[in-house]
């Protein structure tokens, strides 16, 4: 009998280590930070190769999906705000179990509906809750297997001006939420049972924003603080929990600065200022090799903290700053002691995590949005003209695979057991291996939006600058590349601000621009 316990006991191990988490229950996964470790998915899909079910999703919403067992949860709202809802989809089958509608809201935020939905922080799931934000109109915690609401809250208010984005995260017994207005900035921490506030911490930052224009180099100062008054206290980004010397810590960016709490009594612990412009933060930030990563937001700064300081570290807990092609909005990944990431051109660079040193450049092109995820040495990227890069997570760049989908991505995807879960703009796809999706004769075809387009270069350290631009054209781009290699991002800014580039060819424009998000 010694033979058979052997084999089950091989067969459980190999299916444990080969096979993802059977759940996904935040944003960017079960540590915050984009890793799984699924270790056969697809590399290549279509519409119909390795897709085994594709499913609408009404309205319009941006939140990631999250999985908990067959569940897969995420939200969506009518595209003027009014109602709310929170989906539920069978895993297996990709059919509907709950289609609930959480909140009516009579006054929506109507500012700048292009930038944003009304429906875009991702869900936090566990056994038998979920707890769905929508920002300024409400949170809700509903029970996942009837979808009755247990708990809600629609008294924590704030200006958001382009809509919420900010996901909530649980630890413990607490629900966290951000609210990082134009007119106030806060974080709370609510009991998870009753939705009760344990405690409420103001943000604590004064800033001199008409300075900061100035410094930037903006013409018309008092034009810009009346369309956009306040406008550098709002930020947009998800908070995460560490443990650093044995004590939690709650990692939170705001407008202006990034702060640690005490996650049981909210505390300050210490803060980092952001230079610059130091709002509109997206990424979240992660935790590794003893360090705290994140990015500060329009600036795009993307810098390496040691979390064992109190007080104001910025000049003293600093290890590391990076200002080339860092990210405004994906967040970054760490693996083993590389970080990756992508600015929204398309530019995915790849740094040692402990010195910040520059390991390689490449180019996949798109507008991105969408966080990457990382599994099995390979590192997915999405974007929004709807292909999908794959690229070794390794100490030199290679596209492995460049799939197209009839779709638009700025949810970033989920990860359980060996398959992706995708969520489009319009629909939620389930990849995986060995499946094939019949196409209905009247779907678009697919056509990538990157024709013609230079993909996939690398860029080590010692290589020049990267340029899709030839001729004359490339000539006349090098001189504003170059001087933009030792710029501050305010003159950056100043300088595509003016008139002398203005003046300039389109194509040229369009290649200097390339050439300094490189």
């Amino acid at each position: 009998m010694k033979k058979p316990v052997l084999i089950l006991v091989t067969c459980c191990y190999f299916l444990a280590t080969n096979t993802g988490a059977e759940y996904w229950n935040q944003f960017r996964g079960p540590n915050g930070d984009g890793k799984s470790q699924a270790q056969n998915l697809p590399i290549e899909f279509s519409e119909s190769k390795n897709v085994r079910w594709k499913t609408p999703i009404h309205d319009k919403g941006w939140s990631s999906p999250v999985v908990w067992g067959n569940q897969i949860w995420l939200t969506t709202a009518h595209e003027d705000g009014t109602e709310l809802f929170a989906i539920c989809i069978d895993i297996k089958s990709g059919k509907v179990v709950h289609d609930i509608k959480v909140f009516d809201e009579a006054k929506p935020q109507s500012e700048y509906p292009g930038l944003n939905s009304h429906a875009s922080p991702t869900p936090v799931v566990e056994e038998g809750r979920i707890y769905v934000h929508f920002g300024t109109y409400g949170t809700a915690c509903l029970d996942t297997q009837t979808g009755k609401k247990l708990w809600e809250r629609r008294d924590l208010k704030c200006d958001h001006r382009v809509g919420p984005a900010s996901s909530p995260i649980i630890d413990d017994d607490l629900l966290f939420l951000v609210y990082d207005g134009v007119d106030v900035q806060f974080i709370v921490a609510l009991e998870k049972e009753s939705g009760q506030t344990r405690w409420l911490e103001n943000r604590k930052v004064k800033n001199d924003l008409a300075k900061v224009l100035t410094v930037g180099g903006v013409k018309d100062v008092e034009k810009t603080l009346k369309e956009k008054p306040n406008d550098n206290r709002k930020s947009y980004a998800t908070p995460t929990i560490i443990e650093h010397n044995g004590q939690k810590q709650l990692i939170s960016p705001a407008a202006e600065a990034t702060f640690s709490y005490d996650p049981q009594t909210g505390k300050e612990l210490w803060r980092v200022r952001h230079q610059g412009w130091g709002w509109n933060v997206a990424c979240r930030p992660i935790y590794d090799n003893g360090l705290v990563f994140l990015t500060t937001g329009v600036a795009k700064i993307l810098l390496a903290v040691d979390p064992s300081g109190s007080g104001d570290v910025t000049n003293s807990h600093v290890v590391w700053s990076n200002r080339r092609g860092s990210p405004e909005i994906p967040s970054p990944l760490i693996v083993n002691d590389l970080i990756f990431f992508t600015n929204g051109g398309g530019v995915v660079s790849c740094l040692e995590a402990k010195t910040g040193n520059q390991i390689w450049k490449g180019r996949i092109g798109g507008n991105h949005w969408a966080s990457p995820v990382y599994a099995d040495e390979k590192i997915y990227f999405f974007n929004q003209e709807g292909d999908i890069a794959v690229v070794s997570a390794n100490r030199e760049f290679q596209l492995l695979a460049d799939n197209v989908l009839n779709a638009s991505f700025i949810a970033s995807p989920a990860i359980v057991g060996n398959a992706i879960i995708l969520r489009s703009t319009s629909h939620l796809y389930h990849l995986a291996n060995g499946f094939e999706r019949t196409v209905p004769k009247d779907e678009a075809k697919v056509v990538s939006k990157k024709q013609g387009k230079e993909k996939g270069k690398g860029e080590g350290k010692e290589r020049g600058k990267h340029s899709n631009s030839k001729g004359s054209v490339q000539a006349e781009a090098k001189g504003w590349i170059d001087w933009a290699e030792n710029a501050s991002d305010e003159e950056r800014r100043a300088a595509l601000d003016s008139d002398k580039f203005r003046n300039l060819s389109p194509e040229v424009q369009k290649a200097i621009k390339e050439g300094i998000d490189d």
